[in-house]
């Protein structure tokens, strides 16, 4: 049965209202850009809404009343969809608007090494905002651009970097404390806007789901709560567009990155066990552990050492990474990689030392064919069909999706259009 939008909203508002607070004012956005000259109608809005790390068989918990009623009024796929290995945040949200996957745009982990570049994570904001980072893929906003279309960010992964000399007309710097609430009140601000200057291609990204599921372990009351809270926002984001006239006259595309993993403090693969650290250049830990030669040693010992059969992971040269992962050609990617079994970490005992037992109990980055990491997919408006439940696919086809929707050439991808055409109505394939 068809739960109508108006009952679930109305039991909502006021959930909504005491679990995100309104800005004290409001928040900054990049001066607007000149307007745009375009003799061709515009096409349908479409607002991409990533939750980051909301696991595909969250939804069957029964705590997301208003993302299940867009499933069940929309297009879900019931198993969930696949991410691009590795399964990790930056690589995957880049992949969705390039329908690269990360061994083709290069954005091959969350920690990486470059020998012009130098060092990227997530915490060094001069590398996040470089644009030559991310300049081996072309993200729809820039193709957007291209044509005349206005696009808009709220805190899209590579939307704070110049690529090919471009930032999507607006975005803003990412700012965790900016609350799931004031997110949804700059995009409508964004649709508020002269038909002249207001956007035509929109993300929204949400936060809380990932980071209660690192902190607490996806099956806990913290993730409950942070899923209840982002639906809360969810049902702002509908209420909003509902008095806009909007909710029938908008593609909506609602993914995740990934699932998550529930990891006991104690599943630890302690990597200074197995080999000596010094001889060796960690480019990164955790789930995907990543090692290069360090000068002076011999790396064929260190590689035959680490691809013997080893407890709760699996390591590989880059050339012999399994094929079906797709991944290991970009020359970012180290020389060496090891990877956790689910429900475990590669660490050394001095990081455990120094975390003092406070280690992530939620984790992803493993095999993207695992349960635990298949992400959500939910689409809904007026070019999908209605009550329609897809089988998995993987994320590189949601880009040639968004790409015909908005009209635009899709840039050389790894994505399939033909394979998720079918969600469309007829008359929008």
């Amino acid at each position: 049965m068809k739960i109508p939008f108006r009952l679930l909203l109305g039991s909502l508002i006021a959930f909504s209202a005491g679990c995100a607070h309104p800005p004290a004012t409001p928040p900054s956005e990049p001066a607007v850009t000149t307007a745009k000259a375009s003799s061709a109608p515009a096409p349908t809005p479409l607002l991409l809404i990533s939750i980051d790390g909301y696991r595909a068989n969250y939804i069957d918990r029964g705590i997301s009343p208003i993302l299940a009623s867009l499933a069940q009024q929309g297009v879900h796929a019931t198993d969930g969809m696949q991410p691009s290995f590795p399964s990790l945040t930056f690589p995957n949200h880049y992949t969705l608007v390039t329908g690269l996957r990360p061994d083709h745009h290069g954005i091959v982990n969350n920690t990486m090494s470059d020998p012009a570049l130098g060092k990227f994570s997530l915490s060094n904001r001069d590398a996040v905002s470089d644009g030559r980072w991310w300049a081996e893929g072309t993200p729809l906003w820039e193709t957007a651009d291209q044509h005349g279309l206005r696009t808009a960010t709220m805190f899209w992964p590579g939307s704070e970097a110049n690529i090919h000399g471009k930032h999507p007309d607006y975005w803003m710097p990412y700012d965790g404390n900016v609350t799931p609430q004031q997110r949804v009140d700059q995009v409508l601000a964004w649709l508020d806007l002269p038909a002249d200057q207001r956007p035509t291609f929109l993300t929204l990204y949400f936060d809380a789901v990932d980071h209660a599921g690192h902190t607490y372990g996806p099956d806990t009351p913290q993730v409950d709560q942070a899923l209840k809270e982002t639906d809360a926002a969810l049902a702002s984001l509908v209420q909003g567009l509902q008095k806009r006239n909007l909710l029938d006259r908008i593609n909506l595309i609602i993914v995740a990155d990934h699932g998550m993993a529930s990891v006991p403090a104690n599943n630890s693969v302690m990597l200074d066990r197995i080999i000596p650290l010094n001889q060796v250049d960690v480019v990164s830990l955790g789930v995907l552990a990543g090692l290069n030669p360090a000068k002076g040693y011999d790396f064929s010992r260190i590689e035959a050492q680490l691809e013997k059969p080893q407890k709760h992971m699996t390591c590989w040269d880059k050339s012999r990474v399994p094929a079906r992962l797709a991944y290991g050609s970009n020359p970012r990617v180290p020389q060496l990689l090891c990877l956790a079994d689910v429900g475990w970490r590669i660490t050394t005992t001095d990081y455990v030392s120094k975390k003092k037992g406070k280690l992530s109990l939620g984790e992803h980055g493993y095999d993207n064919q695992a349960p635990e990491m298949q992400a959500l997919f939910v689409a809904h408006g007026p070019a999908f069909r209605q009550g329609t439940t897809v089988p998995s696919f993987p994320n590189v086809d949601v880009y040639p999706l968004m790409a015909h929707l908005l009209g635009l050439p899709a840039a050389a991808n790894d994505g399939n259009y033909d394979a998720v055409k079918a969600m469309l109505k007829p008359d929008a394939q």
